[in-house]
């Protein structure tokens, strides 16, 4: 490998790494430590071809960074001798300081620990994992790259509230994005697919999965995103609502007295499908709409049609679309929230093929279609380790 990059993405409860050439995109070994802090945790490590998965105690981020350490070694080459040119970090929040990769020293720390608090599910534990990273590996650099960063191009009369002015100088309220890294690398992987430059094409990229986010790129430059200040706004999700009357929140602590904590949770954690259905797993949301189960099919097509609103207006924002690209868990594997979404934007010049939608594409509109409707899976960690090669050889 010619620029391996160790691409961590710590989670509150779960470590993902990938072992990453920031020049060719190859992956020789990934690995997922999941249950960090339950009794019983899972380590699934993959190099060369093979699965390994191990049950045993991992009960935090430090001793799971060395359960991947052991991993490497034991199933493949150790991680000291694969001439690593950094350790590379996911950090989903960088406010309005971090808009590119960065190199990771005290202050950074302490800059992204400050901005926990617009991104409180993932910032935390993104930095625990920063932390424990630089312990273990003091002699390479950490990097890192922020989902935010991407939308940073966006213009003013997309990324600002109509709050008062106060908010929005000293408490950075604004529209932030998320899911950069995907959206970035989708946009331009649409493009290459078409043999086009992303400099000439407009992109709709539509990430589904458990978080959800709709971003328009135009030539390029993220113009428009459907997450704001936090991962909250936008589209339905697997727990979090998206677009509400902000007003439902203070209708609700007069209501219960539910405290302004608990109704951040509620809306974070129990709301989206999991609320409308009792389950986040679309496959089975899909099935059981199939099925008749009415739940189910009211929050089907709550979901597609909120992903649809999004992609209308993304179409008026870039004064017209070249590609709309599907892609994460929900994009690249439901044909049924595709065609949900698609079929009705016929008179948008959107025509979808049926028979390539069910076969996942990539490409799923007709020839004739003014709108190129693809499916593009996505690849955050290539993303994360090309552009922490990029940073490192600047």
């Amino acid at each position: 490998m010619s620029a391996p990059v160790l691409v961590i993405n710590s989670g509150s409860s779960s470590i993902k790494y990938q072992l990453v050439d920031g020049d060719t995109g190859a992956v020789p070994t990934s690995g997922l430590i999941e249950q960090i802090g339950q009794p019983q945790s899972v380590i699934t490590h993959k190099t060369e071809g093979r699965e390994h998965v191990q049950h045993e105690s991992v009960p935090d981020h430090t001793t799971g960074l060395e359960a991947m350490v052991l991993a490497c070694s034991a199933f493949g080459t150790p991680l000291s001798e694969t001439g690593l040119l950094a350790v590379a970090h996911r950090v989903v929040h960088g406010g309005e300081r971090f808009v590119q990769p960065v190199v990771i020293d005290d202050e950074v720390e302490d800059a992204i620990d400050a901005l926990a608090e617009l991104a409180p599910l993932h910032n935390p534990a993104n930095l625990e994992g920063i932390r424990v990273a630089r312990r273990l590996f003091p002699h390479l650099p950490q990097v890192a790259v922020f989902d935010t960063a991407f939308h940073a191009t966006m213009p003013e009369r997309a990324h600002i509230y109509a709050v008062p002015t106060e908010w929005r100088e000293r408490h950075g309220v604004r529209r932030y994005g998320f899911h950069g890294t995907s959206h970035a690398y989708v946009s331009r992987r649409a493009a290459e697919m078409l043999g086009k430059d992303p400099k000439e094409v407009n992109v709709i990229v539509a990430h589904l999965g458990n978080g959800a986010s709709i971003t328009a790129v135009e030539r390029g430059r993220s113009i428009d995103t459907s997450m704001g200040l936090t991962p909250l706004e936008g589209l339905v999700m697997g727990t979090r609502s998206g677009d509400i009357d902000p007003a439902i929140v203070f209708h609700m602590h007069r209501r219960t007295g539910a405290s302004f904590d608990e109704l951040d949770t509620a809306l974070n954690k129990r709301s989206g499908m999991l609320a409308m259905t009792g389950a986040i797993d679309m496959r089975g949301i899909v099935q059981a709409a199939s099925e008749g189960d009415q739940a189910a099919g009211t929050a089907l097509e709550l979901y597609c049609y909120r992903v649809r609103k999004y992609i209308g207006a993304y179409i008026a924002a870039l004064g017209g679309a070249d590609v709309i690209a599907f892609t994460a868990g929900v994009g690249e594997n439901s044909a049924e929230v595709r065609a949900r979404t698609l079929e009705p934007l016929g008179a948008l010049g959107v025509r979808l093929d049926e028979s390539a939608n069910q076969a996942g594409g990539p490409i799923i509109s007709t020839s004739d279609s003014f709108v190129t409707a693809m499916v593009v899976p996505t690849n955050e960690e290539g993303e994360i380790a090309a552009q922490t090669t990029a940073l490192l050889r600047s």
